[in-house]
């Protein structure tokens, strides 16, 4: 067993991982899958982007390394597609332009060279009729880590359970959504491209992690916002129109204090995940602590009927062998904390809280929902089990949204 310290991405095992990497060959529709870990895990990749961070990040850098797929055989239809959205957006031009892509890659974004915080996929291209216009894209249809999985199929099961969560998805209502946490910001841009009704504000705290997402792992730049709500690029250039034409005007990423900015907000969210940890691999007390000015203004921001709050938590106790996650005192602390906040402190308001553990990594994703009745454990896993399958359904999701409710799946009291 290994359990590598200081890790975002902690190994559950490196049994696992091995047991993945050596299979025999089999097709894999799902080019975030596990069975790749072998090729962005490791510590053999060029480093393009190196800052220090005064906000206790350390050295933050972004690690890039060679990705299998899609096939270079697989790029033209790439290719077309931008060449399409091109003539869309400058139906008039008389050139008729085209698009190469150079290759894919992973990138990771580190915290002082050993802690791994997130990995995308990103893809490298430019236009022939600008051979410097080099830009990158990342795969948002790609989620590299288990983790996030969780945290989106959990999240987006419970929601729907209590809401009406299809209108959102064919852009009929919208959805509020808050992210905290940035990291290579795979998860907000995850939901922005599934789900058009949804309007996605991100909280980071360091500038340099905002800089990494955006100038080596191919996050759209037009998302940067002002303190004061307004854009920091006043309209996205004609490659950003091309590439996210649609989405980047709904990501709205905040350099911020996740308690200044929730106690300032008078948003109130359908969605709120919470991803944030420092260069030490902490979640800071205040984003937990019952006591907080946070979670206490959390409460008030997060929709009365049907808010879902989904925290990803690293586990505080060693596996053993192959078995799940147990719940450690401190992971226990931080499930009571929101469950009492969110839910008990508020009479009027009925909801559940639970956590399920993500294969492969040392991770569990809380979710504390309002909405749900009073009813039996069986009754309650049977609703997740069904909305599990229309969501991964609805979504046309890459993954098996099921395989992450039902993986011990335990209520907190």
């Amino acid at each position: 067993m290994l359990i590598l310290n200081r890790s975002r991405l902690k190994l559950s095992s490196i049994k696992h991982l091995r047991r993945l990497t050596t299979s025999n060959p089999r097709r894999i529709e799902d080019e975030g899958d596990w069975f790749y870990s072998s090729e962005w895990w490791d510590d053999n990749g060029n480093t393009v982007f190196r800052s220090v961070s005064d906000k206790g990040n350390g050295v933050v850098s972004v690690v890039a390394s060679h990705s299998s797929r899609p096939n270079e055989s697989q790029w033209y239809k790439t290719e077309n597609w931008l060449g399409q959205r091109y003539a869309e957006l400058r139906p008039r031009s008389e050139q008729n332009v085209s698009f190469r892509i150079l290759g894919y890659q992973w990138r990771t974004l580190r915290f002082n060279d050993d802690t791994r915080q997130s990995t995308a996929k990103v893809m490298t291209a430019y236009n022939e009729s600008d051979p410097g216009s080099i830009f990158l894209m990342q795969q948002a249809h790609c989620l590299a880590v288990p983790y996030l999985k969780s945290m989106i199929s959990a999240g987006l099961t419970s929601l729907s359970c209590n809401c009406d969560m299809l209108s959102s998805v064919y852009g009929k209502t919208s959805m509020k959504v808050l992210c905290i946490g940035h990291g290579g910001g795979s998860l907000p841009l995850f939901l922005a491209c599934k789900i058009p009704g949804a309007m996605i504000d991100i909280v980071e705290i360091d500038p340099v992690v905002i800089s990494a997402s955006t100038q080596a792992m191919g996050f759209p730049s037009y998302s940067i916002m002002k303190k004061h709500g307004e854009r920091s690029h006043s309209k996205p250039n004609l490659t950003d129109k091309v590439i996210w034409n649609g989405i980047h005007e709904r990501l709205f990423l905040y350099e911020a204090d996740a308690e200044q900015f929730i106690t300032e907000s008078t948003n109130i969210y359908d969605m709120v995940f919470v991803d944030a940890y420092d260069g030490d691999d902490i979640f800071p007390r205040k984003l937990w602590d019952p006591d907080s000015t946070f979670l206490k203004a959390l409460g008030e921001r997060v929709h009365p009927e049907h808010g879902t709050v989904v925290v990803n938590l690293h586990s505080d106790i060693d596996i053993v062998g192959e078995s799940l996650l147990p719940m450690g005192k401190y992971v226990s602390q931080v499930c009571k904390a929101y469950k009492k906040v969110l839910l008990d402190d508020f009479e009027s308001i009925s909801g559940l809280a639970f956590t399920v553990h993500a294969p492969w990594v040392c991770n569990a994703s809380l979710v504390v929902s309002r909405g749900f009745r009073n009813g039996t454990c069986d009754t309650v896993l049977n609703t997740l089990i069904s909305k599990s399958l229309e969501v991964e359904n609805t979504l046309n999701l890459p993954f098996s949204c099921l395989q992450y409710i039902k993986r011990g799946l335990m209520f907190v009291d």
